[in-house]
């Protein structure tokens, strides 16, 4: 994140809090974050002024939960606003290393959810979670569906862990909860799975609930539908219809987040990240791997069908990411002159999901395989931080832990 964004976020003000004070558009204010322009003095003054107020004043501290935290993209977006983590859950223990490695814990990191009791997990204002998604993605319900195996709510292992979501959220009673999943999840089994969890937050659980589908292609340069379901215990204002996208204009290309190298090719205007460096032949196909998915792609054409590699250069927008990246990284190929091409790097994927940029390192510990399987189940951070700002002013108004456990019918 740039050093002036970080500044606006400890001041707790959104981009366009910051335009209409300082009298500018809020293209001006994404510009000034993006580099593109310097920031006026006057507006770094105020940023400094606001964020030493409410360092002082603790008036927008919260405390949140963070469950199926993967590596750690909700985190990485409400800490910065203010949040306290207060409980974190993980079962991957690959997903674990990296996330011990990037945020200070003060707290057990718990594995497997489902074992956890409701009162075991800390009171909190805002539960955060990012529930497994492969039960209702396209590509999970045609793997099961080939295998004859039940997917959605049927797959005993992961279609059912919304519901220990709303155990936790009917034991707390948090002000808020912000959940996220894959766009299907909305169409699976003809929508029924959708209205099961709409009618299990809205009408067991009393909460009011909003949902929008956001492209990450407005923040990162890959294409990545999600489902963003937001709900808050107290009937509020909030409209998720009036989150401002960043203007098309701004909107990033490869060129942003690949390892620049000497040779490779460049997009005009393209704002290559990082020193020039060589990226590891390792990374690059072999002549087996790419003579088969050119074959491949050829075979499915010739059937009319869509499948096949992509290939893209520092000026154009990816696919999806997906966790299935380190098989053959077929879906997101760069180019390379006089090479075939080649997968992302590890640091790639983590700048393409937002995890990284100039001036803000994540930690890689973990192997390649490990790495490509994380990013490709993450969040992309600076979509959800998008939505954490827009969600703040009805978060952090009185924010106080609830102290008494709430009744409500029983979540089944």
């Amino acid at each position: 994140m740039s050093s002036f964004t970080d500044l606006r976020l400890r001041a707790g003000l959104s981009r366009r809090d910051v335009a209409d004070r300082m009298g500018r558009s809020e293209r001006t204010v994404y510009r000034w974050e993006e580099g593109v322009t310097a920031p006026l003095k006057p507006a770094i003054d105020l940023l400094h002024t606001m964020a030493g107020k409410r360092k002082a004043e603790r008036e927008a501290s919260f405390t949140f939960v963070d469950l199926f935290a993967g590596i750690g993209g909700f985190r990485r977006a409400f800490e910065p606003l203010g949040g306290e983590c207060v409980f974190t859950s993980e079962w991957d223990r690959f997903s674990q290393v990296t996330y011990r490695a990037n945020y200070n814990l003060n707290h057990d990191l718990a594995g497997d959810i489902t074992l956890v009791e409701a009162d075991e997990v800390p009171a909190h204002d805002l539960l955060l979670a990012g529930f497994p998604c492969q039960p209702f993605s396209l590509a999970g319900v045609s793997k099961k569906n080939a295998l004859k195996r039940p997917h959605g709510f049927q797959c005993d292992v992961q279609g059912t862990l919304f519901f220990d979501v709303a155990r936790l959220i009917q034991y707390h009673r948090p002000k808020a909860f912000l959940l996220e999943n894959v766009k299907n999840l909305k169409s699976h089994d003809h929508g029924r799975t959708f209205d099961v969890i709409m009618k299990t937050l809205q009408e067991d659980l009393g909460y009011h609930v909003q949902t929008r589908v956001l492209d990450a292609r407005s923040w990162v340069p890959q294409h990545r539908e999600r489902v963003f379901i937001a709900g808050f215990r107290d009937k509020n204002d909030f409209d998720f219809s009036t989150l401002v996208l960043p203007p098309q204009r701004m909107n990033p290309t490869l060129g942003s987040i690949l390892h620049p190298e000497d040779g490779s090719e460049e997009a005009d205007g393209a704002v290559l990240v990082g020193p020039k460096c060589k990226v590891s032949d390792r990374y690059t196909l072999s002549d087996n791997l790419w003579n088969y998915l050119q074959a491949y792609a050829e075979k499915h054409r010739e059937k009319g069908n869509g499948f096949g590699f992509g290939l893209f250069g520092p000026g154009d927008v990816a696919r999806t990411l997906s966790a299935r990246y380190h098989k053959d990284g077929s879906e997101i190929l760069i180019r390379q002159k006089r090479k075939n091409p080649r997968r992302l790097t590890p640091i790639e994927c983590a700048r393409l999901m937002g995890f990284e940029r100039p001036g803000d390192t994540f930690k890689i510990l973990v192997s390649d395989t490990q790495a490509y399987r994380q990013f490709g189940n993450a969040v992309v951070v600076p979509v959800v931080k998008a939505v954490a700002e827009h969600m703040m002013p009805w978060i952090v108004s009185d924010a106080k832990p609830a102290a008494k456990k709430g009744r409500t019918k029983a979540v089944a």
